[in-house]
């Protein structure tokens, strides 16, 4: 008897840890259900539920900012040996990341008229995707984080093929399918190698059992860590698995492409940030490497691409934001390959850099949805003279494209990119800061050379095509716009996660 209650499991159970990720899927089951009921001329009203959700699921992180949350914990001898579900800093943060993306994508999906996608399956697969984006962070079984990436990655390419008899939707949706599944398999055979090796799936008794590897299971334990790298890396669209990006943001509705450059790139930066700094820091001396030139070569793949766009002004606007994405990724793999060298503390740079990007990239996301109103293909072109036009789209477009720049007075940007430089040299990665610093060179060249077009005269003769501005998408660019400016201000906001352990 007393044999069988020192070996027992206790789950317990913290409603409030887990209340953000459930609240957002019970309020996808509702908008679901209710548009059976909704008749179409008040379909809107579902995006608005929707948006109610997500602004709930918000407000529950904040008795949660304390970090110090666990739940579903295995038990033996009363001593606590691991936990399934952490809400701990580095999960709040994203978190906030996550669904404050998602509400920013509902408020541009509620004035996008051009696009006539199925309101009850829209609303629901962006509820469900980003449910499955906050459970993420807080996950810490390779099972559990298995399961939330694909709850996150599954209904967002439904998403990407949601336009109807769209060819290039079609298309879009199919290669971010493959490249989803490849992924997903590739995770799954590295995970279940590592299963064979270290007997648990908790990623902190992984991280203890991988220190003592018997001989005989060595080659193994180190094909499972090199495989569940690969298939996080297909994730964050680092090279060479970053073939999916461009194509894919340019035939997705437009919210959606929004939604995949800042939330869909959150979730395998942090998938990638969980397995290699709790689950395998005994091989860092394998991932740190890796990592490094991965960085090194999205980065320059990104920016180099992203040259091609401006060279015409017929490209997309949005193909040109892909590679830009890219190219960010490359940077924010940076401190999680430094972390190898240095300890995980260097992690909170790619916290900080990921914070800065999504407000900023967002707001560049809703400039460009106001403009495809009167645009729609959205075309570099498109934005000559801008300023005439809307002269405060145009200077909140400037603004946001100077932060990616890392320029003033985009402040928050600049430190944020000095921050990931920061880390690269403390951790002795001296090559990498420098393949860091001529790519900062290079954005440069595409960034200034839209911002200035938004200035120049409007081709022609004629008056310049007034943008008007839905209540949505107004609000989405002056609460982008204004964290920008607040961080910018007061950087320390974002910066302070550099400094800090999150973990």
């Amino acid at each position: 008897m007393t044999s069988f209650a020192s070996e027992s499991l206790v789950q317990s159970v913290d409603w409030l840890a887990i209340a953000p990720p459930t609240l957002t899927a019970v309020v996808a089951l509702v908008v679901l259900v209710a548009d059976l009921f909704v008749p179409p001329e008040r379909k809107q009203l579902l995006g608005w539920t929707a948006v109610g959700g997500l602004t709930a699921a918000l407000a529950l992180l904040v008795p949660l900012r304390a970090g110090d949350r666990e739940t579903f914990c295995l038990t033996a001898d009363t001593q606590q040996s691991a936990c399934s579900y952490t809400a701990d800093h580095f999960t709040v943060v994203i978190q906030l990341l996550v669904l404050a993306g998602a509400l920013l994508t509902a408020l541009l999906s509620l004035s996008d008229t051009r696009e006539k996608l199925p309101a009850g399956e829209f609303w629901f697969l962006l509820l469900s995707s980003a449910a499955g984006a906050a459970l993420l962070p807080a996950s810490r079984d390779l099972a559990t984080l298995v399961v939330a990436l694909e709850v996150a990655s599954l209904p967002a390419f439904a998403l990407v093929g949601l336009k109807r008899g769209d060819r290039m939707s079609g298309e879009a949706a199919l290669k971010f399918f493959l490249s989803s599944v490849t992924a997903t398999a590739v995770t799954l055979l590295g995970a279940s190698f590592v299963y064979a090796t270290t007997g648990t799936l908790h990623l902190t008794e992984i991280a203890q059992r991988l220190d003592d590897v018997p001989g005989q299971l060595q080659t193994l334990a180190e094909a499972g860590v090199a495989l569940t790298l690969v298939g996080f890396a297909f994730k964050t669209a680092a090279v060479p698995f970053h073939f999916w990006v461009p194509d894919t943001y340019v035939g997705a509705p437009l919210p959606v492409a929004a939604y995949l450059s800042v939330v869909g790139k959150a979730v395998g930066f942090t998938g990638l940030i969980l397995v290699t700094v709790v689950a395998f820091p005994s091989y860092a001396d394998v991932w740190g490497p890796a990592l490094a030139v991965l960085a090194a070569l999205t980065m320059t793949a990104g920016n180099v691409a992203a040259l091609r766009q401006v060279s015409t002004r017929a490209w997309s606007a949005v193909r040109l934001l892909a590679w830009s994405s890219v190219a960010q990724a490359g940077y924010l793999l940076v401190p999680i390959a430094a972390a190898a060298y240095s300890g995980d503390d260097q992690i909170g740079a790619t916290v900080a850099y990921a914070l800065m990007y999504a407000v900023v990239n967002l707001g560049a996301f809703a400039v460009v949805a106001l403009v495809a109103r009167t645009h729609p293909r959205n075309r570099l072109a498109d934005y000559r003279g801008l300023y005439a036009a809307s002269p405060a789209a145009a200077l909140a477009l400037g603004f946001f494209l100077l932060n990616l720049a890392g320029l003033p007075p985009g402040i928050i940007g600049l430190f944020a990119k000095v921050t990931v430089f920061s880390a690269a040299v403390d951790a002795g990665l001296g090559w990498l800061a420098v393949v860091m610093a001529v790519n900062v060179v290079i954005g440069l060249y595409y960034y200034l050379r839209w911002t200035a077009l938004l200035f120049r005269t409007p081709e022609g003769a004629a008056e310049p095509v007034r943008h008007r501005a839905p209540a949505p998408v107004t609000l989405a660019i002056v609460l982008t716009a204004a964290a920008g400016v607040v961080l910018s201000g007061y950087p320390q906001f974002a910066l302070r996660f550099a400094a800090t352990a999150l973990f």
